[in-house]
């Protein structure tokens, strides 16, 4: 009786599979895509990047308005008090006086320096262009590692349950054994520390379950329903050499260094020329109302000034070796992530390489695991085998499949790390069903610096208020 028992678990045992992504078929459920696709949609990373390039958009304006008149009126009311005192004789007097007055500045030309901030203002918005870009990859990188840890975590939930169904049997036939005195206290006492471990094992697979499915959260904005297996693996490069080559002309980490390098010249450019003389137009208007007999007062005036500052202190020179450094350390910026940036590429790829040889060697090993358990169990059977020899060769195969599905993951990610690497995983790229978001239509609208009270103002602030509300 006890060893028939023993087969039926042994069986039972033998019933452990090797657990793949490409083998589950939920009736209905979110795919990769899915995934991304919220990601991108409800991303807050993205909505604070998209908010500091429209203000970067701003900052052309800025610099346009420099070069344009400014305009003040001044309204003010004043009372004056005096007294005057001849002998005995007092007299007080009383003046109260409305004034208004009109102002009007106009920089005609500073030696270039205005343009050649604007031009500084423009490239500064290419860099946070490829700056959003940046943060676009890694939200979708994100995205991708929380989906692929889902399953993977899933997978792991999966054999872990397994295990302690086949170790409960174990148990159960280990006692039976033991009580007809085929096996000793010793038996009984392995097989309930493997069950106890495997009982932990999975409410660890559990905890880590909940949290992947709370980062899954956080990177695409839902919780996870049945997911389905990952789809095919992307495109990838034929060599390093061809990877690295791509990621320099794409990856937006080096093309925001260099229109950071683009601007810091221009802004030495700019110090040099604010240091030159400048021509300004300036003009006003007012008129004075008071009590007393002199009655009102009316002025007008126009000048055209050339000015030059000559002396701050040593803050000119000051200013232009600030700029100057600034430049040297964009250079030396782009240099550093140019070298980082093909780093990661030859990174990514080692890793998607890794993970393919890994998940060969482990199929092997699980082939090899289940001959074995298979072999260790007959034998068991036949008296000529342990139990801790069982027990041994069940978690051989466990960790094999472990093994098999980590480094499934593993693939997965570093083929999209690939992409990131390149520059290439965007939604653009990666022809997600979304609204792609266009970088350029906020500063096509703000580029001639429209005034507030304007037509295409209001038209701005509409823009702005429901912004404001998503």
């Amino acid at each position: 009786m006890g060893m028939s028992r023993f087969k039926t678990m042994l069986r039972a045992g033998g019933l452990v599979v090797c657990i793949a992504f490409g083998l589950s078929a939920p009736a209905r459920a979110d795919n990769l895509a899915d995934a991304l696709i919220g990601a991108y949609n409800t991303s807050g990373l993205l909505e604070q990047n998209r908010a500091l390039l429209r203000a970067a958009d701003e900052d052309v304006a800025s610099s346009l308005a420099a070069l344009r008149p400014v305009v003040d009126y001044v309204i003010g009311v004043s009372r004056s008090l005096s007294e005057t005192r001849t002998g005995p004789i007092v007299i007080n007097n009383q003046t109260s006086a409305l004034s208004a007055s009109l102002s009007a500045s106009w920089l005609l030309w500073d030696n270039g320096a205005s343009p050649l901030r604007t031009q500084a203002a423009k490239e500064t918005v290419l860099a946070t262009r490829a700056l959003l870009r940046s943060v676009e990859q890694q939200v979708l990188l994100r995205a991708v590692r929380a989906y692929m840890n889902v399953l993977r975590e899933t997978e792991f939930v999966s054999l872990r349950q397994n295990n302690v169904r086949v170790l409960t049997e174990e148990l159960r036939a280990t006692r039976d054994r033991f009580e007809v005195g085929e096996v000793t206290r010793t038996d009984v006492a392995l097989a309930e520390s493997r069950l106890a471990e495997a009982r932990s094992n999975l409410a660890l697979a559990e905890g880590n379950l909940v949290n992947a499915r709370e980062e899954y959260l956080a990177a695409v904005g839902r919780l996870p329903t049945r997911l389905q297996p990952p789809p095919r693996l992307p495109a990838r490069p034929a060599s390093v050499d061809e990877a690295k080559a791509v990621a320099m002309r794409t990856h937006p980490d080096i093309q925001q260094a260099q229109h950071q390098v683009a601007a810091a010249e221009l802004g030495v450019l700019a110090t040099e020329a604010g240091m030159g003389p400048a021509l300004r137009l300036q003009g006003q208007i007012g008129t004075v109302e008071t009590n007393n007999a002199t009655g009102d007062s009316n002025s007008s005036s126009l000048s055209l000034n050339f000015s030059q500052r000559i002396y701050q202190g040593g803050g000119l020179a000051s200013g232009l070796r600030r700029a100057m450094a600034q430049r040297d350390a964009a250079r030396y910026a782009l240099l550093n992530v140019q070298e980082a940036i093909a780093q990661d590429v030859a990174s990514a790829l080692v890793r998607f390489q890794v993970a393919q040889a890994t998940i060969e060697a482990n199929d092997r090993r699980i082939a090899a695991a289940q001959v074995a358990f298979r072999g260790v169990r007959e034998e068991a059977a036949l008296g000529a085998r342990t139990t801790l020899d069982v027990l041994d060769a069940e978690q051989e195969l466990l960790d094999a499949q472990t093994a098999r599905i980590a480094a499934q993951t593993e693939l997965y990610v570093a083929s999209y790390q690939i992409l990131a690497a390149q520059g290439l995983l965007t939604a653009e790229n990666l022809r997600l069903a979304v609204q792609i978001y266009d970088p350029a239509a906020y500063f096509n609208q703000v580029r001639n610096a429209p005034a507030y009270r304007s037509q295409q103002g209001q038209q701005l602030d509409k823009v702005l208020r429901k912004l404001g509300r998503e």
